[in-house]
């Protein structure tokens, strides 16, 4: 399971009721702020979740609205937080404005109290842990080098208790080892495998993001089965063109993608000032009706659906 939190939901510049792009992926101890656009330290305040842990920092791309919050949000925890390693992901491009921005102006002069680390990204796994792993891909965007991410828990087989009981298999270490893919061995002599005691294999959990996108014909492998698709829909089909123009999705686009890829639900975000969220809603609902239009300080859980 993956909680899911929407700190802002604006395309390009903020509006009254929605702040620019930054959202953040909780799952067990985990905390991955994703992207940073200004005001962001405020907004995650505002949450309630407030800083601690906050030490994974994702970037989509290296425009502005995506990136200007850090400057701020650095400079918070140098001074009052007790964090001693940040280390901020982004594509090539976006890690040179990156660098610029923090050791140019931030601490331009000073030394910052805790480490930072810039890491470049590139297709392919990040972090694998037990529970969870997460991996980054390309997203076709405005100047290249954009990424999206795919956060996704692990397969598993459930235990079969009653066939454990109906073959004798004992309660205690030899049913962890039956679990952990190891055979095992009664006192009687028999031999008892995995496969004997264990479901068929269920997936994990995935969450799929992706931040700005000029078009969804490269995203379809990696959006397929998705519990959850955060992604963005800045315009509506009446103005395509501009979309087209800029770079950028519409609510149909996105949700043409979502039905395409089989995915549960579909959470749309990056919206412009231009429009009601209810028309945003209407468009997107009309291709794929399991479909929400968020809003900044929403926040989901996304778990595995049957």
């Amino acid at each position: 399971m993956f909680d899911f939190v929407f700190l802002g939901t604006s395309a390009s510049a903020p509006s009254v009721s929605r702040g620019l792009s930054a959202h953040m992926v909780l799952h067990q101890e985990y905390r991955f702020l994703i992207d940073c656009g200004e005001g962001t330290q405020r907004q995650i305040l505002r949450s309630g979740f407030g800083f601690k842990r906050l030490t994974r920092i994702l970037i989509t791309h290296g425009h502005l609205d995506h990136i200007l919050g850090l400057a701020g949000l650095l400079s918070t925890l140098t001074r009052w937080e007790a964090i001693e390693h940040v280390e901020i992901w982004a594509g090539r491009s976006a890690l040179d404005r990156i660098r610029s921005l923090i050791f140019g102006v931030v601490f331009r002069g000073e030394r910052a109290q805790f480490q930072i680390e810039l890491r470049e990204l590139e297709p392919g796994p990040i972090l694998v842990e037990e529970s969870f792993e997460m991996e980054a891909f390309p997203v076709n965007h405005r100047g290249g080098q954009c990424f999206g991410f795919i956060f996704k828990e692990p397969a598993r087989r459930p235990f079969l208790n009653d066939k454990a009981d109906e073959l004798g298999v004992p309660h205690g270490p030899e049913r962890r080892e039956l679990v952990k893919g190891h055979s095992i061995q009664l006192p009687n002599g028999q031999t008892i495998d995995p496969d004997d005691v264990l479901g068929s294999t269920i997936p994990g959990t995935k969450l799929v993001h992706v931040g700005d996108a000029g078009t969804t014909d490269d995203l379809m492998e990696y959006c397929n089965n998705a519990d959850a698709l955060v992604i963005e829909a800045t315009y509506l089909e009446s103005d395509k063109l501009l979309a087209e123009r800029f770079g950028h999705l519409t609510a149909c686009q996105a949700a043409e993608l979502a039905r395409d890829a089989n995915v549960n639900s579909l959470y749309l975000t990056h919206i412009s000032r231009r429009y009601r969220t209810r028309d945003v809603l209407s468009e997107a609902a009309e291709v794929f009706p399991t479909v929400v239009v968020a809003r900044d300080l929403d926040r989901f859980q996304v778990k595995r659906h049957n």
